[in-house]
């Protein structure tokens, strides 16, 4: 499997929900609807229960009036990059930060009102709603919402220029995926990172902008209201991460002391050393976060290697992208979900337009709130978007399964859950098991494919977790000014190497702007969410292979077609945000905290093997 991005993909739920970027309207509609706002936003509702119960009601029947109009136009410019499209999304993102701005600083108001359960947990969503709050002044949403649209657009119309000819990121990433000649993969890391140094200003403006929004709700910098979002206080999640990655850190090091000792027995000394970081080129992806692509480099030797390959699967059995999708969907509907929408094929970008500038990294979309959901990709027939389908269609199931719910609980019980659901249906997807049962595997591997297997599994899933890690770690220093502008490529490549081990295959150019070649920095998507998907997933994983009674390895589970798990599974999805994330894992799992124990359960032989591996090896590496 050649990965080009990201499986876990963003998902792009509504301004109003989870911080998207948001869009415009022709002047006499955008009249129409930002009208309401202001009775909502301004009126001068009495500080009280009745105050702010009122409130509550009034905002969330301007959001539900907005929210569709806001994302067809988010919609238009994501799949038609244009000047105009451009200006129509900066504009409604002034507007729609204008109308969250004030709908947050009136749910401030009511902080110390004694109100009932579910108004206090609307009024917080209320304040934690936006990613980027623009401060309550003239101006200021414009400017936040010009900056925030021009480097997202930086970022997805980049080229650089490689053996002559301007090139694309997809393009780019396709060949750094093969290419084992380190002079080559150099030139493609670099040449990416060529277009990034533009956006840093507009970066630290948007820095400066949002802060200042940031301190007017109450919190001390918009690093802090990011981590508020998840049922506890901001220091106490940042010390749960830590925790987690502390369960995790171990495994990840065993993985990379092992992949350094290939790469070494590969490339040379001169190239990758025996000891220390790894060259971040080296591994096959334009971020070094997934290092499945170098399976060829780093599979095991003298023992049985694997029997198929899955894009050589897809390709026989004649798949395109439509037929991709429909066996995603067929996945949940396996587990006695609905089908989904005819709109759903009538609307949906699956393949990349040749007519047009487009927006190509993958996410999920509900434009309506009930039931035109969509995914925009830019579909190829490989292993990868195999299973970045099976990811994406759990956001718009988790979309229509809240659906009911009033509008400020249509969202998952936090961002991380959004992005595991799909993750989860995703480690059943790769499984031989589930390849048999949909026809792609005539027969299932035995045992002794069992490593080679999950080492695919974990240079994918494992070697992720420090870099889901890293990238929020970067951002609240930033935001709390830790980190000033000048020290932002510095501080980036200093938590290269802390978390993931690695270093860059060159010095990095006065003016470097590393960050800015990450679409999650730019397109300003919270990143923790990945790295508590990559550990909910797996707990997801064990308690459904529980509940269909697997007794078997838990990386060959497979649940496809099990509707006892279906059942249980969207008695979850339906919750959304309207209780505390751990009432929604325990609804599901019977658990009611963030436990990695399933992550070592899963790549429990796989560790065992690396452990025998790396007999004689100085793993880990110095992070001065």
């Amino acid at each position: 499997m050649k990965r080009q991005l990201m499986a876990a993909a963003a998902v792009c739920v509504l301004a109003f929900t989870a911080g998207c970027a948001s869009t415009s309207a022709p002047a006499d509609q955008k009249a129409e609807a930002s009208r309401p706002a202001a009775s909502a936003a301004e009126a001068d509702y009495p500080i009280t229960a009745q105050g702010a119960t009122a409130f509550v009601a009034d905002a969330e029947a301007k959001l539900a009036q907005v929210s569709e109009y806001v994302a067809r136009i988010q919609w238009a410019r994501a799949t038609n990059i244009t000047f105009d499209t451009m200006w129509l999304e900066s504009r409604a993102n002034a507007e729609a930060t204008e109308l969250q701005v004030k709908f947050a600083n009136q749910a401030a108001r009511f902080n110390d009102v004694q109100v009932d359960p579910v108004v206090r947990r609307k009024l917080d969503l209320l304040r934690l709603g936006l990613v980027l709050p623009a401060p309550n002044r003239p101006g200021a949403a414009e400017e936040l919402s010009q900056i925030t649209t021009r480097l997202d657009s930086t970022y997805s119309t980049g080229k650089f220029d490689f053996k002559g000819r301007q090139i694309t990121l997809d393009e780019a990433s396709l060949i750094l995926a093969d290419s084992r000649d380190p002079n080559e993969t150099k030139a493609l890391y670099e040449g990416w990172r060529t277009i990034s140094p533009v956006m840093r200003d507009d970066y630290a403006r948007m820095v400066e902008i949002a802060n200042e929004g940031s301190r007017e709700l109450g919190f001390a910098d918009t690093g802090a209201l990011w981590r508020s979002g998840y049922d506890m206080p901001a220091d106490a999640f940042a010390a749960e991460t830590d925790r987690l990655w502390e369960q995790v850190r171990p495994f990840y090091e065993n993985l990379h002391c092992y992949v350094r000792a290939r790469l070494n027995a590969k490339y040379g000394d001169a190239v990758q050393p025996d000891h220390g970081p790894i060259r971040a080129d080296l591994l096959g992806n334009m971020w070094s976060q997934q290092w499945g692509n170098i399976y060829d480099v780093v599979a095991p030797t003298g023992g049985a290697g694997s029997s198929y390959d899955l894009t050589e699967l897809l390709k026989a059995a004649d798949y395109d992208p439509v037929k991709m999708v429909r066996t995603g969907e067929g996945f949940y509907v396996s587990l006695g979900l609905d089908p989904l929408p005819q709109t759903f094929w009538e609307r949906s970008q699956i393949v990349r337009p040749r007519d047009r500038e487009v927006v190509c990294h993958a996410s999920a979309w509900d434009l309506d709130n009930l039931d035109d959901i969509r995914i925009k990709m830019c579909t190829n027939v490989n292993g990868d978007d195999f299973y970045t389908v099976h990811h994406e269609l759990g956001h718009n199931y988790y979309q229509r399964a809240y659906k009911n719910q009033p509008m400020l609980f249509r969202n998952g019980a936090n961002d991380g859950f959004h992005e595991a659901i799909g993750d989860f249906v995703g480690l059943s997807a790769l499984t031989p098991t589930y390849l048999n049962q949909i026809g792609l595997l005539k027969a299932t591997p035995g045992a002794e494919e069992d490593i080679p297997f999950l080492l695919k599994m974990a240079l994918d899933k494992i070697a992720f977790l420090p870099f889901g890690l890293m990238v929020d770690r970067w951002r609240w220093d930033v935001f709390s000014g830790a980190t000033t502008p000048d020290q932002y490529n510095a501080a980036w490549t200093a938590d290269m190497l802390k978390y993931q081990g690695l270093v860059p295959p060159g010095p990095r150019p006065a003016g470097a702007f590393d960050p800015g070649a990450k679409y999650h920095v730019p397109g300003n998507t919270p990143y923790t969410r990945y790295f508590l998907a990559h550990i909910y997933q797996f707990q997801f994983q064990r308690a459904a292979c529980r509940q269909a009674g697997w007794t078997g390895p838990l990386h060959r589970c497979s649940v496809y077609g099990n509707k006892e798990v279906g059942a249980r599974f969207n008695a979850m999805l339906q919750m959304g945000q309207s209780r505390p994330w751990p009432e929604a894992m325990q609804a599901f799992t019977g658990e009611t905290t963030n436990d990695a124990s399933a992550v070592a359960d899963y790549f429990a032989p796989l560790n065992a093997w690396l452990t025998v591996q790396n007999r004689g090896h100085r793993c880990g590496w110095s992070a001065a």
